[in-house]
């Protein structure tokens, strides 16, 4: 198939997707009409049979982007969890670290720690953490929707500043090709203290983790969390299988361990750090140039054989049960398996079919603008189009080559802060929209419905762009200043949380 430039017709199918389940609170059919509706608007433009194109454009183009390695991953994980739970080591795990942690700020904020210790990889990191926190964040009476916008806002906003990351990789290898800096990673590290979105939803996360100033839909799920409603739609094991009381913390620790080992010497060695390229015998190296799904099927299947190797020989599982747990851990994920598969198809239909990103590409480069206002305006350029399209590696890839050559020409002082602006508006939009794969991965990592997770933390991301948008004004306008950049952004965050909590708080009362 094609691609068909439509201009402006472009936007209509991710819009109309997110505005659907934002309407609807149902994110399937929204996200199956939007799909439909670019496949319609991509047959018309071709010249195909309105209905049988639509349909036949739409089922090929599905096949041709799933990713069976993620759904593979997904499946992997969800059966280890089960198994680990029907050995009783989730619930030992619960008890154990509830006598460690006390009280919920410090299950919240334990959750957030983990959440920047795995950088490696977004999709590692949403899976992982909702699996090992879950017990002590339920312990503690926080809400799925607040352990989904903990993971969510530490999985991308912490790989985008890690220089040892797939991001980082991703980031590196757009900026060689533009031949615009002499290192690749070192222009990425310089735009670490100007990635306003990164650091900034990292303070967001731990203000919220030691404060009580949640706001907005948020503050009213950990309300109903603390009266016993956690938001939870996780299968109930115990309700189809018996739980082994011989269960122990490390029945829980050593499996997650081996997975997180696992996958990163997975990544290691298909990235070419033994192999006989000199190259990628480095760990940032091979790590730029290792395949993560790859990485992380090997990691969730070497997992599991090692809790099949603890749990059997111990009877604490049968193996009937075993092999019935992984089927059910299977199930489980089938609504994750729906969601992904219809968010990578409508990312297909504008990427591949209708050229959203060629359209917003030529919207920039015909745009005159003055050069301070630059990197903000890229800023809620790449937002819009990430937000669009549900990607962050595509939005970047489209706007870096563009980004660049611009700058050089008109403001080159800004070229950093305008790469930075690119890259924190990217992960803006990948964090918060519906359609996005992290998304996706966050809520289905906490167990907790995909649209709530969607629109409690909608809020948080928004407020968090709007001090980074009045950031990269500064930054234009103070030639990039990093001090006057972070502390403009830092301050504007600090109020804005104040304020909409006290005005949240004051709501409540005046309605009570």
């Amino acid at each position: 198939m094609e691609p068909i430039f439509v201009g402006w017709l472009s936007l209509v199918p991710p819009l109309l997707a997110i505005s659907l389940a934002l309407i609807t609170k149902e994110v399937i059919s929204s996200l199956i009409v939007g799909i439909l509706s670019g496949a319609l608007i991509y047959s018309l433009a071709a010249g195909l049979n309105p209905v049988l194109g639509t349909v036949k454009t739409t089922f090929d183009l599905m096949v041709g982007r799933i990713d069976m390695k993620i759904l593979l991953f997904l499946g992997l994980l969800g059966a280890l969890v089960v198994v680990v739970t029907m050995a009783g080591g989730s619930r030992a795990y619960g008890r154990w670290v509830s006598t460690k942690i006390k009280n919920r700020h410090m299950a919240q904020l334990a959750t957030a720690v983990l959440g920047v210790l795995i950088f490696i990889d977004d999709y590692f990191n949403c899976l992982t953490v909702g699996t090992v926190m879950k017990p002590l964040t339920d312990k503690h009476k926080v809400s799925r929707a607040k352990l989904a916008y903990i993971i969510d806002a530490t999985a991308a906003p912490v790989c985008i500043i890690a220089p040892v990351s797939s991001w980082a990789a991703a980031v590196g290898s757009n900026v060689a090709a533009t031949g615009a800096f002499k290192s690749d990673i070192a222009a990425f590290v310089a735009t670490i203290p100007y990635n306003l979105y990164a650091i900034l939803s990292i303070l967001m996360v731990i203000i919220l983790c030691v404060k009580d100033l949640d706001f907005g839909p948020m503050e009213a799920r950990e309300l109903a969390a603390q009266n016993g409603d956690l938001g939870d739609y996780d299968v109930n094991v115990e309700d189809s299988f018996h739980i082994s009381e011989r269960g122990r913390v490390f029945d829980m620790l050593i499996p997650v361990i081996a997975l997180i080992i696992f996958s990163i010497l997975a990544m290691l060695e298909n990235g070419g750090f033994w192999g006989d390229d000199p190259a990628y015998h480095s760990i940032m190296a091979a790590f730029g140039n290792c395949s993560a799904s790859d990485a992380l099927v090997l990691g969730g299947f070497g997992a599991l054989i090692v809790a099949f190797l603890l749990f059997i020989p111990r009877r604490l599982v049968s193996f009937h049960d075993f092999m019935s747990g992984i089927e059910m851990g299977v199930k489980n994920m089938v609504p994750a398996y729906l969601i992904l598969i219809l968010a990578w198809t409508i990312s297909g239909v504008c990427r591949d079919l209708l050229m959203t990103g060629e359209f917003v590409k030529n919207v920039v480069q015909s745009s005159s603008i003055p050069a301070a206002v630059i990197p903000a305006l890229i800023f809620a350029v790449a937002a819009f189009l990430s937000f669009s399209m549900g990607t962050a590696w595509g939005t970047f890839g489209i706007l870096i080559p563009i980004i660049i050559p611009v700058c050089s020409a008109i403001a080159p002082e800004l070229m950093i802060v305008s790469l930075s602006a690119t890259l924190a508006g990217s992960v803006f939009g990948d964090h918060c929209s519906p359609i996005s794969d992290t998304t996706i991965l966050s809520s289905t990592g906490a167990g907790c419905q995909h649209i709530e997770h969607v629109s409690t933390q909608l809020p948080y991301a928004c407020v968090v762009a709007v001090c980074c948008f009045i950031g990269y004004l500064v930054s234009g306008f103070t030639g990039g200043s990093v001090f006057l950049t972070l502390a403009s952004g830092i301050l504007c965050l600090l109020l804005a949380v104040t304020i909409l909590h006290r005005r949240s708080t004051a709501s409540k009362k005046s309605a009570s």
